[in-house]
C-alpha cells in the first residue's frame, strides 16, 4: 500500500503493516479496532448526522437549492483563505516525499476553485431526484402503489489527498438529502478543514443542519476504523482513491462498501483508426491529466493499424513513457521505449507513463480487456461500425466509448453536475455517481381500508 493511500485510513506516525491489506485477506490485515473512546465520539457524530438527514429529507428542492448557492458564495468568498491553506498540505506532503501524481491530485488553486464552484451551481440547477416515481400502478384491488427515490440516509466516505472530493461530495448529499461523514486524510488536513468550516457555516446561514456534513478527521486511523465499522449508524461508505485505499476500505468495513475508482484504463487502436482523430484523443486521454482514474493506463495497437507511429511519436513528444511490448517497440522505431513487463498490464499508472501492446486483432483485444482490466473505462478507435458495435456489446466495464477520450467518464462531463466517484461494482450504482445514485428507493401503498384475503 503506498504511504499516502494508507494515511487515509491511518496515521503516518503507526507503523505500516508488512502486508497491504489490499492484497492479503486473512484476519491479520483487517484494520484494528478503534478506542472505546472514539468509537463512541464517531458514534455520536454519526447520531446527529442521522439527526440532520431526517431534516433534509424533509427539505424541498429550493431550500437545498439556496444551501449549494450558499457553499458556492462561501467558497468564491473565503478562496484566499482555501488556496493558503492547501499551499500548506502541498508544502509539506512535497517535502515528505509526495509523488507528483498525488500532489497534482492535493492542489487547488484559483481555476479549480472556480470548477468547483461552478459544479455546485450547476447542481442546483439539476433536478432533484428525491420523490421522483421509479413506477405506479394501481392494483385490480384498488390498492395505488409508488416507488419513488429517496435518501440513503448517513453516507460516510474515505478518500486520500483530494480536498475537492469534499466539496463535490457535500454538495452531491445536500441535493439527495443525505448526511455525510467524512475522512479525507492527514494529506489534505489544512485544506480539509478550511473547506469543512466554510460548508457547515453556509449550511447553518441558510437554516439547514450544519451537521449535515462532518469530519472523523481529527481522530486519525481510529476514527476511519470506527467509521469503517459503524454498522447500523452509516447507511453506505464509498472510498475514493488508489487501489491499495479501496481495497482497504472492501475487505475491513462492515458498513455497506460501494466499490470505486481503481481504472486500469484501455483504448484499442483498431486498423481504420486515423492519425487525425486518434493523436488528439490519445493525448488528451494521457495527459491532459494523468493523475485521474479516467486516464488511459494501456494503449491496444492492431498490427496494421497505420496510425499508430504518429500516436506513438506524438504521445513521447508530449512526455509520455512508453512501456512497450517487442512487436509495440518496432513500431515505435527511434522513438523512445522501455520494455514491457507482465506487470504494466496490471498497473494503474497515475502518472505520465502508457503501457503499449500490439494484439493481432479486435479478438486479441477484448481477450487482453477482459483479463487486465479494473471494469472502470475501455475504448475503441475506429471507423469501423461492426467492430465499434461488438466492442460495445462485449466488454464489460462501466463506461464503453467509442471514438472519443476516455476522460470523459467523469460526472461533471456526463451532466451529473458532480460525482462521489466512479463505481466499477454491478449492484445498485455502476459507473460515475452522481445524485440519484446517492438515493435508494420505497414502496408506497395507498389504500381504503385493503385487508389481504
Amino acid at each position: 500500500m503506498s504511504q499516502q493511500a494508507a494515511d487515509a485510513i491511518r496515521d503516518t506516525s503507526a507503523p505500516a503493516p508488512s502486508e497491504s491489506p489490499g492484497t492479503a485477506d486473512r484476519p491479520a490485515d483487517r484494520a484494528p479496532d478503534a478506542p472505546e473512546e472514539v468509537r463512541h465520539a464517531v458514534g455520536l457524530m454519526a447520531d446527529r448526522a442521522r439527526t440532520a438527514s431526517r431534516a433534509l429529507a424533509r427539505a424541498d428542492r429550493d431550500w437545498k437549492d439556496r444551501g449549494l448557492h450558499a457553499i458556492a458564495a462561501s467558497l468564491d468568498a473565503r478562496r484566499a483563505q482555501v488556496i493558503a491553506a492547501n499551499r500548506e498540505d502541498v508544502a509539506r506532503e512535497r517535502e515528505a516525499g509526495m509523488g507528483g501524481a498525488l500532489l497534482d491530485r492535493l492542489r487547488l488553486d484559483d481555476a479549480r476553485v472556480d470548477a468547483l464552484i461552478a459544479a455546485l451551481r450547476e447542481l442546483a440547477g439539476l433536478p432533484d431526484p428525491v420523490g421522483t416515481v421509479v413506477r405506479g400502478q394501481t392494483l385490480p384491488n384498488g390498492l395505488r402503489l409508488r416507488q419513488v427515490h429517496v435518501p440513503m440516509g448517513v453516507v460516510g466516505a474515505i478518500y486520500e489527498a483530494r480536498p475537492n472530493v469534499t466539496v463535490d461530495i457535500a454538495g452531491l448529499a445536500l441535493k439527495s438529502g443525505n448526511a455525510v461523514l467524512l475522512r479525507g486524510g492527514s494529506a489534505a488536513a489544512a485544506t480539509n478543514r478550511a473547506l469543512l468550516h466554510l460548508i457547515r457555516d453556509a449550511l447553518h446561514g441558510v437554516g439547514l443542519p450544519a451537521d449535515a456534513v462532518q469530519s472523523v478527521d481529527e481522530y486519525g486511523r481510529e476514527g476511519a476504523n470506527a467509521l469503517m465499522a459503524a454498522r447500523g449508524k452509516v447507511d453506505v461508505l464509498i472510498p475514493r482513491g488508489g487501489r491499495s485505499l479501496i481495497q482497504a476500505v472492501v475487505r475491513n468495513a462492515t458498513v455497506p462498501v460501494i466499490e470505486t475508482g481503481e481504472g486500469n484504463v484501455h483504448i484499442f487502436l483498431d486498423e481504420s483508426a486515423s492519425a487525425d482523430t486518434a493523436v488528439p484523443i490519445l493525448l488528451n486521454a494521457k495527459t491532459q491529466r494523468p493523475s485521474v482514474c479516467n486516464t488511459v493506463e494501456t494503449l491496444l495497437i492492431h498490427p496494421r493499424c497505420a496510425a499508430a507511429p504518429a500516436v506513438l511519436r506524438e504521445l513521447s513528444r508530449s512526455g509520455v513513457r512508453l512501456h512497450a511490448d517487442e512487436r509495440a517497440r518496432a513500431i515505435a522505431g527511434d522513438v523512445p521505449t522501455v520494455p514491457a513487463t507482465e506487470e504494466d498490464w496490471a498497473t494503474e499508472y497515475m502518472d505520465l507513463d502508457l503501457a503499449v501492446a500490439v494484439v493481432d486483432d479486435l479478438d486479441a483485444a477484448l481477450e487482453h480487456i477482459r483479463r487486465w482490466s479494473t471494469g472502470h473505462t475501455e475504448a475503441i478507435l475506429t471507423n469501423d461500425l461492426a467492430n465499434a458495435e461488438r466492442f460495445i456489446a462485449e466488454v464489460d466495464s462501466a463506461a464503453v466509448i467509442v471514438n472519443a477520450s476516455t476522460r470523459f467518464t467523469d460526472g461533471g462531463q456526463l451532466g451529473l453536475g458532480a460525482e462521489v466517484g466512479i463505481s466499477t461494482q454491478k449492484m445498485h450504482a455502476r459507473g460515475p455517481m452522481g445524485l440519484r445514485e446517492l438515493t435508494t428507493t420505497k414502496w408506497i401503498v395507498q389504500g381504503d381500508g385493503h385487508v389481504r384475503s
